[in-house]
C-alpha cells in the first residue's frame, strides 16, 4: 500500500491507522506538554478586539532558563471542554489573539514556540461573519515580519490553513504519528468524490504523513514517539519533544533578525514551489 509509515521498532502502519493515532482521544495536548515544559507558564488571553478562544493557549512562561512565548491549539478532554474549547478550531479572536502577543514576544525579544494540533479553523457561520478567512490571511502574512525565532512542532492534527496560521515558523517538526495536510481526508473525499466514505483513499494520496513531509522538505524533523503511540507515555513523549524543539531553536538564536527572517520567507517559497510543480498534488480524480 502506498505511503505505509514504518515506525522507529520496526512495524508498519497504514496512512489510516496514522490518521487514528494523530486524533487518538488519549493524544497529548498542548496542555499535557506545557505542563511538563514550562511548569511556570502564564496563560494570556484576549485579542483586544472581540474576545478570547479558547481552543488556543497562549501565554509566557521559563523555557531552558529563557523566557519564551507559548501558543498550542486545545482540543478538550471531556464533552464540556470539547464544546467550550471548539475542539481545537479556531475562531478569527484566535488568530488576532495569537499576532497581538507574537508582537508582544518581538518586543521584548522571547522565542516563540507553536504546538499545532487542530483539524482546521472553525468552518461555522460565526467564524464567517467575523472574516475568518482575512484572519488567517492576515496572521499568516504577519508571521513573515515577526523579528524572533520561531518554532513549530505538529503534535496531533495540522489540518488546512487553519494549521498553517499557527505553522508560519523558521523550523517546523512532526511527532511521528502526527498528520499535516491542506485537508482532512473526509474533506478531501467529499470534495474529490463527493463521497467521504472514501476517507481511507483521500488519506493515501493527501501525503500527509510525517515520512512523506519529511521528504519533500516541508518539515525538518520527524520526532519519535513512545511504543504505541505519544499517548501511551505523555512524560516520555514530552521528554523527547522538549529536547527536539530546544535543539532547532538554539542556532535559530544566533542569527541575524534580517537573515531569519530571510529565511523563514525562502523556507515557504520552497514549499510553494512544490505545489505548483505538483499540478494534481493531493487526491486524483477518477
Amino acid at each position: 500500500m502506498r505511503g505505509n509509515h514504518h515506525t522507529p521498532n520496526g512495524t508498519t502502519l497504514s496512512v489510516w491507522q496514522v490518521v487514528e493515532l494523530a486524533r487518538h482521544s488519549l493524544r497529548p495536548y498542548s496542555h499535557d506538554y506545557l505542563r511538563r515544559l514550562v511548569p511556570d507558564f502564564v496563560e494570556l488571553h484576549g485579542d483586544r478586539l472581540s474576545g478570547d478562544d479558547p481552543a488556543l493557549i497562549a501565554g509566557v512562561g521559563t523555557w531552558h532558563g529563557r523566557t519564551t512565548m507559548f501558543f498550542g491549539h486545545q482540543k478538550g478532554r471531556s464533552l464540556k471542554e470539547r464544546v467550550s474549547r471548539n475542539w481545537g478550531m479556531m475562531h478569527p479572536e484566535g488568530y488576532r489573539k495569537a499576532i497581538r502577543l507574537a508582537h508582544h514576544a518581538a518586543k521584548f525579544g522571547f522565542p516563540i514556540v507553536s504546538l499545532i494540533d487542530t483539524p482546521g479553523a472553525y468552518p461555522g457561520a460565526a467564524a464567517e461573519d467575523r472574516g475568518i478567512a482575512a484572519a488567517i490571511a492576515s496572521a499568516i502574512r504577519e508571521w513573515f515580519e515577526i523579528p524572533v525565532p520561531i518554532v513549530a512542532a505538529v503534535i496531533g492534527e495540522g489540518g488546512s490553513g487553519g494549521a498553517l496560521g499557527m505553522g508560519v515558523a523558521d523550523r517546523v517538526i512532526m511527532l511521528e504519528n502526527s498528520i499535516y495536510s491542506v485537508a482532512s481526508p473526509e474533506a478531501a473525499a467529499s470534495i474529490v468524490w463527493r463521497d467521504n466514505s472514501r476517507k481511507v483513499e483521500a488519506a493515501e494520496q493527501l501525503q500527509l504523513t510525517a515520512r512523506d513531509l519529511l521528504a519533500m522538505g516541508v518539515v525538518e524533523e520527524i520526532v519519535p514517539e513512545p511504543a504505541g503511540g505519544a499517548h501511551a507515555d505523555y512524560d516520555a513523549a514530552s521528554a523527547v519533544l522538549d529536547e527536539a524543539l530546544y535543539r532547532h531553536l538554539q542556532p535559530l538564536l544566533a542569527q541575524p533578525v534580517a537573515d531569519l527572517l530571510q529565511h523563514r520567507y525562502e523556507r515557504f517559497r520552497y514549499i510553494d514551489s512544490l505545489i505548483r510543480a505538483e499540478p494534481h498534488f493531493g487526491p486524483k480524480i477518477d
